[in-house]
């Protein structure tokens, strides 16, 4: 597998080294840059291909969300915040992960599982192609091809340029964004509630002001700047 190279963003020494320190024990991770300010690391992307950054929020001038505003190129995003009330705003920003301070080993660990299996999806994705027929899509997956109904698809996920097409069985990927993907006509059936997530409306079994519940007890989060198109479906 190849390095996943990352940055460490926050102005407080202790959380700084302790992020450092956590990242260490992964072989998998470079350590780019360590940065207690949002100034210099954007520095750094100017010169270098960064994978992952691990960003703290409330810093003095740039803090992280306007950082992650001029720094959506780098596929991977962690906030590190002890200020969960930035969590929503955070997601808004193709944030993969949010983890609330005081920062522990087991919490950092769950968020490298979810990084890894990002980035492998996203390997994978890479070979995918996809066509379409009457109702149902075509996905080649190296040597095999598969015929998915769409009226299969609970949800739709985008994880920033490929979206995962989950059904009760399986997820299926493609290398498509959401936003592409939705104007197909083929998926004229799916209603985006979330920057992040489309759904199918009979498969929407409760619903409260910010998540949805599917059939298979997925809980879908309801994106503030979707709330209409949630009506839509209840």
């Amino acid at each position: 597998m190849s390095q996943l190279k990352c940055i460490i963003v926050d102005d407080e020494d202790v959380d700084r080294l302790m992020v450092v320190s956590f990242a260490k024990r992964f072989p998998r991770l470079s350590i780019v840059g360590i940065f207690a300010s949002s100034q210099e690391a954007l520095a750094t992307l100017e010169k270098e291909k960064i994978d992952i950054v691990f960003l703290d929020i409330d810093m003095p001038g740039i803090n992280g969300l306007e950082f992650r505003r001029k720094a959506l190129e780098v596929p991977v995003c962690v906030f590190i915040s002890g200020h969960s009330e930035y969590a929503a705003e955070s997601f808004e920003l193709e944030a993969l992960d949010f983890i609330v301070k005081p920062i522990r080993f087991e919490r950092f660990e769950r968020t490298m599982q979810r990084i890894e299996h990002y980035f492998e999806i996203k390997e994978k994705a890479q070979l995918f192609e996809l066509s379409f027929g009457d109702n149902s899509i075509y996905i080649k997956e190296g040597n095999e091809r598969h015929k998915l109904n769409m009226f299969d698809i609970l949800y739709l996920e985008a994880l920033k340029d490929y979206t995962l097409l989950v059904t009760a069985q399986k997820k299926h990927c493609i290398w498509s964004n959401l936003g592409s993907l939705l104007k197909q006509e083929s998926f004229q059936f799916f209603v985006r509630i979330h920057k992040s997530y489309a759904v199918q409306k009979q498969f929407v079994t409760k619903s409260s002001a910010t998540e949805l519940v599917l059939i298979n007890d997925a809980v879908i989060p309801i994106g503030r700047n979707f709330k209409e198109n949630v009506k839509m479906l209840l």
